[in-house]
């Protein structure tokens, strides 16, 4: 029979989330506010999970908080320890009812306040008893937070690949052009990509995936494309209605009201441009994925 460590050599649950806190926040005080304790409880907690694995996690200094080699090492071990004792609360709790219970969702930008405002309603009526918790942020951290166990699933854009991660898609987003409402091209019918060949095109930053869609869908480089860059689809349509440039909109921000009021035209291309589809992605082989690509079922509702 297997040896086992006797209960008093073995870390809390609560420890580890000290640790896992302390890694993410940088600092005692950020750490403590992020799990709701006193920062002299967490640093006792720290220093308790120390004296129980026998070495040093933290070293403390005016700057902050940094992890040793073997704090990280804790750290990164505690984070799938946690995910699977909450994977473990999660799957008892809600046995044989799906969505019955929290559900953290995450969404990208370009996507959340155009889909969600129209898919929560939906399902709220055919699963009353969910609980949802949101989450808005980048691709790569929503990911992050899949392998983490932080998020159950996440609305992304696709195409988009990682190492554990499965993902269906949802519904194609066309591409529209969006320039100001007294520009040229505003009153073409034959719009083709080429058009945008002398054109200044505004983009989001580097790290949202809907710049990397739209220089790929319409054969762009970086260095063709204007180089300033906005940090939100709303900042990018107010570029636009200045006169700054043009750009690509996806037909769900089109159709949810970001350009409401601005002075500016929406015009499709000839050809229409399936520049990225929206989609749903999950941890495979995940306690959720069940529940993910029924949310993904329920959204093909909408379009």
């Amino acid at each position: 029979m297997e040896d086992r460590l006797p209960a008093s050599s073995m870390p809390t649950l609560r420890q580890l989330q000290f640790l896992i806190a302390l890694r993410a926040q940088g600092s005692f005080v950020g750490a403590a506010e992020a799990v709701g304790v006193t920062q002299p409880t967490l640093s006792a907690g720290i220093k308790d999970l120390e004296a129980v694995l026998g070495a040093v996690l933290v070293e403390r200094g005016r700057t902050g908080a940094v992890l040793t080699p073997a704090g990280e090492e804790a750290a990164e071990r505690a984070v799938r320890a946690v995910g699977e004792v909450e994977d473990m609360v999660r799957t008892v709790q809600t046995a044989g009812e799906p969505f019955s219970g929290v559900f953290r969702l995450g969404a990208i930008p370009t996507i959340a306040p155009f889909l969600l405002p129209r898919a929560l309603p939906l399902l709220k009526r055919k699963f009353p008893k969910l609980r949802l918790q949101m989450r808005e942020d980048l691709t790569a951290r929503l990911v992050e937070g899949l392998r983490t166990r932080t998020l159950d699933a996440a609305l992304i854009a696709l195409p988009y690949e990682a190492h554990g991660v499965a993902t269906a898609a949802i519904a194609e987003d066309e591409f529209y052009l969006l320039c100001p409402d007294t520009h040229p091209l505003a009153k073409r019918n034959d719009l083709s990509p080429e058009h945008l060949k002398n054109e200044d095109v505004l983009l989001l930053e580097d790290g949202h995936c809907l710049r990397d869609h739209a220089l790929s869908a319409c054969k762009l480089t970086p260095r063709r494309s204007s180089e300033m860059g906005a940090t939100s689809l709303h900042t990018l349509v107010q570029m636009v209605a200045g006169g700054m440039g043009v750009t690509l909109l996806p037909k769900i921000a089109a159709e949810g009201g970001a350009v409401a009021g601005a002075p500016v035209a929406i015009r499709p291309f000839e050809t229409p441009i399936a520049g990225r589809a929206i989609g749903v992605a999950w941890r495979e082989g995940g306690q959720r994925e069940a529940e993910a690509r029924m949310l993904g079922e329920v959204l093909r509702e909408l379009f």
